[in-house]
């Protein structure tokens, strides 16, 4: 299904963010640490967004399936 694949897509590109964030946050604590807080929350909330997407499709596939038996 090619929600499910592009929520995945999502939950990677969100985690990925995020390190990268943290990484930024660790390498210079002092740059810009509320920006980078407000990063990490945005990509948390992708994050959130797109795992809801992916339990939709799982949902919506285990319902065709039990239509179709």
């Amino acid at each position: 299904m090619i929600a499910a694949a592009i929520a995945a897509s999502g939950i990677a590109s969100a985690t990925a963010r995020f390190e990268q964030s943290a990484a930024r946050t660790a390498a210079a604590p002092l740059d810009d640490l509320a920006g980078e807080m407000v990063e990490r929350i945005e990509a948390k909330t992708a994050l959130s967004a797109n795992v809801a997407v992916l339990r939709t499709a799982d949902a919506m596939t285990g319902t065709l399936l039990n239509m179709l038996a």
